[in-house]
């Protein structure tokens, strides 16, 4: 079993980061977790990455165990978080790996700091476009035409309010039957890992925030329907992994079109058969192999 320690490490802008670190080669790589997440959420990962990589998995600001004195207004503030973090342990010359969230945080960090990330995993992450947030029409699906444009209305929005609440009361069994519904669809985490990734979810201190943050994000060259594009894909000059699992319910087929479009031929793309949001728990196995594949330079099957 790998020895994974966590630690915390002060900003320059005040706020704590917690990540979990754990020991390999000379290659570094840089987990960066999603929302309703935290750093514990890579546990298997972490624990079965090929040991040539040294791997470290950062809690974003507002979760897990890391501060939250500012409130997040967009998804560039966890970009401008993980610099400093990356400059605090003077890490240079790594690879990221974002899921979900965290693959639009490590875009962001990717377009804004060109010369330090060499590779960019993108596991079932969210668009380059953002991920609009929409109140429900009376056919419980979200109305598209009704795009919610501030924080304030996303604060009043009952999915948000209707989460917080299960976070506020420790309501696990609402969790789970949710995550159940829409991401352990076929595979779960043993009953143990379950608890401990519920308890987690209820550490997150910034989810209307997270949501609003998605909801204006756009590094397309295209209009998302709120926001320009700020055309900055353009600026990620890695090489840059798609991956998205066949059965995700959380990040669409036209999400991932999306960002295989506006990355164009400086991306490949690999879809994880068998996989929904979370491979890390439908394919462990499938998901280590494409990783280390594109981690090691080598062609993607």
């Amino acid at each position: 079993m790998a020895i994974v320690e966590l630690k915390k490490i002060l900003l320059n802008n005040e706020e704590e980061l917690a990540y979990r670190e754990r020991e390999g080669g000379k290659d570094v790589v840089i987990l960066v977790h999603g929302n309703m997440t935290s750093s514990v959420h890579w546990d298997v990962v972490i624990e079965n990455l090929s040991r040539e990589y040294k791997v470290y998995a950062v809690d974003l600001r507002g979760f897990g165990e890391s501060s939250y004195k500012q409130p997040i207004l967009a998804i560039k503030d966890f970009a401008d978080d993980l610099k400093l973090f990356v400059e605090a342990l003077q890490l240079q010359d790594f690879a990221l790996v974002g899921w979900s969230l965290g693959g639009t945080v490590c875009q962001q960090f990717c377009a804004d700091y060109p010369g330090n990330c060499n590779r960019l995993f993108l596991l079932a992450s969210g668009s380059s476009r953002g991920y609009g947030f929409y109140p429900l029409g009376e056919d419980g699906l979200p109305d598209i035409a009704k795009r919610y444009e501030t924080l304030e209305a996303v604060k009043e929005d009952d999915k948000p309010k209707i989460v917080q609440t299960a976070y506020d009361t420790l309501n696990y069994d609402f969790l789970r039957q949710m995550w159940d519904m829409v991401i352990y669809v076929d595979n779960k985490p043993s009953p143990e890992k379950y608890q401990t990734y519920l308890e987690e979810m209820t550490k997150q201190r910034n989810l209307a925030e997270c949501y609003q943050a998605l909801n204006i994000f756009n590094l397309s060259a295209v209009h998302n329907g709120l926001v320009d594009g700020e055309d900055r894909i353009k600026d990620i000059q890695i090489p840059v992994l798609i991956a998205w699992g066949e059965n995700d319910m959380v990040v669409t087929r036209q999400m991932t079109d999306e960002l295989i479009a506006d990355f164009g031929d400086r991306a490949n793309y690999q879809e994880l058969k068998g996989c929904g949001h979370s491979p890390q728990t439908d394919n462990l196995d499938q998901l280590l192999g494409v990783m280390e594949r594109f981690l090691s330079k080598q062609e993607v099957l």
